[in-house]
């Protein structure tokens, strides 16, 4: 695509991300979930079935910001700060951010919604503020010109902490105010305002939704009251009928097992109150949808749309985080501050109390999270399918010829390769006198040419001792610092068929290539400074962790 290197020609790049969104949650993906505009894109874009993430917040958003590693970029863990450098918390100098790479080739860049890959639990607490400072570097200090949105993690829909307009802190003192609609509003008028100019425009749209709390407009959950009442066990086969239906997965992979934690929908007590966990869920899902639509409208009325590459996804598979007041479960209570008339939230997931509204703070739990990742294992946090697999979608229709959906494995570490690639921008050596570590992403871009996209290098993942490697069909797995797994992706994607045993050669192989990645990008075994003690699902979360 020469034509790409004349900077007349220059696409726009909108990068959308959500939240804690599980794989079969979009209607383009095998839901029920009303999302038009995004499966808009989907049927006349591109649709990758093999896009990873890296199982958590805050190291996809350093890895995909960057193009590298998230601990080449300093976020090997979340924001906490080890005292280590590859796990210090927050960006460091060794790494350029897209927005600092596109603005050496002329772009415009802006960010509306979540950053969160420079903060920490500090943040939470108004008076001990410090954005900006050397630990806590916000975007327009990371290559961004405009900023709307959070610093931290998580929080009220209806009065987010850590919200900042530029370097201004913002608090909500009113009714009326829903963060993604905020979000969706920023966004727009991020694109309106660049749109005018000469210059292309990189606009990074970071959603908070789905992420708990439970937090949505009365008029979407009425949509979807009523609508989960099947259960979480229809639910799943439902989706993973329409996966199969869809072509996004063989039909030959069988359905995973219900996760061992869950429990059968006929045994759950409180029905009433999970179906209509899942409709708020749905219901957030579905606003995000309709805020898609506003940006694509935005697109077109400013004639932008034509030559606008837009790209979707998720940060990580559902979240099975229970919200309790117990110290072996998240604890929500460390965000229990006062709402702007005073009142308190009532914290926790909390039966005889309808989630949905902002004095709520709930979460929609285990047995949901596991239909959301349908027809995968386990969740957010871990290696396995469930935690690391992201619906993807690109849409750029001066560049797209036809719909196509995608079976090869790619990374989030690769959309900075790609991007660079599209707008013709060099990725440096050098960037405010810091050495810049080499990209570790590969250009999918030929895929607009009717190419294929073959990864020439493994993929590797390591996230609080959950580590895997994806060498072309084969996928090397570990739950929690527990023993290696092998499977092979291309006849056994759901991973119910362990060959670690009879294909011991290749454990070894792909075991000294899983090494040799964590000592070059500086993983180390979990938890860090004790040589890697965790067990799997065990382990409290803290402030810092939320992602």
């Amino acid at each position: 695509m020469d034509k790409l290197k004349n900077s007349e020609n220059q696409p726009n790049v909108v990068l959308i991300l959500v939240d804690d969104m599980g794989f079969s949650d979009l209607g383009c993906f095998g839901s029920e979930i009303d999302t038009p505009n995004i499966d808009s894109m989907a049927n006349d874009g591109i649709r990758f079935s093999q896009m990873y993430n890296m199982a958590r917040c805050c190291p996809t958003r350093a890895s995909m910001l960057t193009g590298l590693y998230p601990h080449q970029a300093g976020v090997g863990h979340m924001v906490g700060d080890y005292g280590i450098p590859e796990y210090q918390g927050y960006l460091n100098q060794n790494c350029a951010t897209i927005a600092e790479v596109l603005k050496g080739s002329g772009y415009r860049t802006q960010i509306s919604g979540k950053w969160h890959v420079g903060s920490d639990y500090q943040l939470q607490q108004p008076e001990t503020w410090s954005p900006g400072d050397a630990k806590h570097p916000t975007p327009t200090q990371r290559g961004f010109d405009h900023f709307f949105g959070t610093l931290t993690g998580a929080g009220s829909f209806f009065a987010p902490p850590t919200l900042m307009d530029g370097e201004t802190p913002v608090t909500v003192d009113h009714d009326g105010f829903y963060y993604t609609d905020e979000i969706t509003k920023h966004a727009v008028s991020m694109i309106e305002d660049s749109a005018g100019s000469d210059a292309p425009f990189f606009s990074y749209v970071a959603y908070t939704a789905p992420h708990w709390p439970l937090h949505a407009l009365e008029e979407d959950i009425e949509k979807y009251r009523g609508v989960y009442d099947g259960g979480w066990d229809e639910l799943r086969r439902s989706r993973y009928t329409k996966l199969k239906e869809l072509g996004i997965i063989d039909s030959s992979w069988d359905l995973a097992p219900r996760d061992r934690d869950s429990i059968p929908w006929e045994d759950a007590e409180n029905k009433e109150w999970e179906s209509l966990r899942m409709a708020v869920y749905a219901a957030q899902i579905d606003r995000v949808d309709q805020g898609v639509g506003r940006i694509l409208t935005a697109l077109e009325s400013t004639g932008a749309r034509e030559n606008t590459l837009v790209m979707f996804l998720s940060d990580n598979g559902g979240c099975a985080e229970f919200l309790a007041e117990d110290s072996n479960r998240p604890n929500p209570a460390q965000f229990d501050t006062p709402m702007w008339n005073g009142e308190h939230m009532n914290m926790g997931n909390t039966h005889d109390i309808d989630p949905g509204a902002g004095d709520t703070f709930q979460s929609y739990d285990l047995p949901w999270a596991n239909a959301s990742n349908t027809p995968f294992r386990l969740h957010k946090r871990w290696t396995h399918e469930g935690g690391i697999s992201t619906p993807f979608i690109m849409n750029w229709p001066s560049n797209s010829s036809e719909a196509r959906l995608l079976h090869k494995p790619a990374h989030i570490v690769d959309i900075a390769a790609t991007i660079y690639d599209v707008a013709g921008a060099a990725y440096p050596d050098e960037l405010h006198g810091n050495s810049i570590t080499p990209l570790e992403g590969e250009s999918f871009l030929g895929v607009f040419d009717g190419a294929e996209f073959t990864r020439q290098a493994p993929i590797c993942w390591e996230h609080e001792g959950n580590r895997a490697v994806r060498m072309c069909d084969w996928k090397l797995v570990s739950e929690g610092n527990t023993r290696w797994e092998l499977y092979n992706m291309a006849q056994d994607r759901t991973e119910l068929n362990d060959l670690s045993e009879s294909e011991s050669g290749r454990v070894a192989e792909m075991t000294a290539v899983y090494e040799e990645w964590a000592a070059r990008i500086g993983a180390l075994p979990w938890p860090v400074g004790t040589g890697g003690t965790a067990s799997p699902r065990v382990g409290t979360m803290h402030i810092h962790d939320v992602g």
